[in-house]
């Protein structure tokens, strides 16, 4: 089947978080939003068509977890990761951000310390501060265009550090972490006694070329020392169903992770949550393979684009996912100056890059997860603007 990604949807009247901010956040609604981390595409029909055949049984009951949740997850991680993980190391989370938030409580006390990499997906220190954790800082370095680590500062900024939040892939540079990257986390990070938390949200979206490497197969350290949160909901377009999982291979750690969750019951889940991520797992390859290319294609458009008519923005090109953090630094603006660029002259809302840490300062987050006649919109928008102020 051919999947029509150029369709526009209509999503006013949806209560779109992406719409009904606007006004709240910026003053003005008649803003272009490219901000919050979901797609403009349909759903894909057979999650859709999931939720209907359920609905038409019309008794909404108490739910328990079907066996075809978790061999679609032990399918899907196998199939597109080699990675053999069994029913038993698989527990429900309503939401990965929240699941950080109980990793937080379940194994930290107030005032411990908790290492980031900044510019970071900004909940990492968001919540860590909200529970009265310390952030602790290993800035990621910016070279040739793209992020890596820096991993003498990380080995001497991980110590005395209870937890390691890692974003793999990472979010908003786009980076799909190599073996020999996530190989040293593990050693550096066992032998300082820092559980990592790996946030691999964004690994179905890696693009071609690239491979994912789910941080617990990296080596027998990384596997009993971690935590990793994975769900479709960015893949398949599904994150108002807040259905996540996470997977602990060391029993110690998972038997007190799961007595912590099913002393609140955080674990139950809802209706829909297992029988779409079932439907996106076992239905989802060939409509994931042509969102990919478009994907990819938007990425090229924007890159492309950039370069021939505003070559003082440069994209920063994403290995994983639909989000470009573009590089506004030439542009010779302080970060009030450049949101408002954005905002009042090219009537645009995206992420302001210092929201993900004073290193994101000079930068802005691109959605690019919308038909391309939207994003052409988009760059014409930003052009007008550019040449205004640099052209004349």
């Amino acid at each position: 089947m051919k999947y029509n990604f150029d369709e526009v949807i209509d999503r006013t009247g949806t209560d779109a978080l992406k719409l009904e901010a606007l006004k709240p956040r910026w003053g003005r609604d008649d803003l272009l939003p490219l901000w919050v981390a979901d797609m403009d595409f349909r759903t894909p029909p057979f999650i859709m068509n999931a939720i209907k055949e359920r609905c038409e049984k019309e008794v909404l009951g108490y739910t328990s977890k079907p066996a075809s949740y978790y061999q679609a997850i032990e399918n899907w991680l196998f199939t597109r990761y080699d990675w053999k993980v069994s029913k038993e190391l698989i527990s429900f989370t309503p939401g990965i951000v929240v699941g950080l938030a109980h990793v937080l409580k379940c194994f930290t006390q107030p005032g411990d310390k908790v290492l980031i990499q900044s510019p970071v997906y900004h909940p990492f220190f968001l919540v860590t501060e909200h529970n009265y954790r310390e952030v602790v800082r290993n800035p990621l370095i910016l070279e040739n265009g793209q992020y890596k680590m820096d991993l003498d500062h990380f080995k001497e900024a991980v110590k005395g550090c209870k937890l390691f939040i890692l974003c793999n892939p990472h979010n908003p540079g786009g980076r799909v972490w190599t073996k020999e990257e996530l190989e040293a986390v593990a050693e550096i990070c066992y032998e300082s006694g820092t559980m990592v938390i790996s946030d691999e949200i964004h690994a179905d979206l890696t693009l071609k070329g690239y491979t994912h490497t789910p941080f617990a197969k990296i080596s027998e350290k990384a596997r009993m020392n971690s935590i990793t949160f994975m769900s479709p909901s960015k893949a398949f377009n599904m994150p108002g169903l807040a259905s996540s999982y996470c997977i602990i291979e060391n029993d110690e750690v998972r038997k007190k992770f799961r007595n912590y969750l099913n002393a609140s019951e955080f674990s139950e889940g809802h209706i829909f949550a297992f029988i779409t991520v079932a439907a996106a797992y076992e239905h989802g390859t060939e409509w994931l393979n042509q969102l990919l290319d478009y994907i990819q294609g938007n990425i090229d458009y924007v890159d492309n684009y950039l370069q021939k008519n505003m070559p003082l923005i440069k994209a920063i090109r994403p290995q994983a996912s639909y989000l470009v953090f573009l590089d506004c630094r030439e542009l010779g603006f302080n970060q009030e100056e450049l949101v408002d660029f954005f905002v009042d002259k090219a009537h645009l809302a995206l992420n302001d890059g210092s929201m993900f840490g004073k290193e994101g300062t000079g930068f802005m987050r691109m959605n690019v997860g919308c038909p391309r006649s939207i994003l052409h919109q988009a760059l014409t928008q930003l052009q007008e603007a550019y040449n205004n102020k640099f052209v004349g």
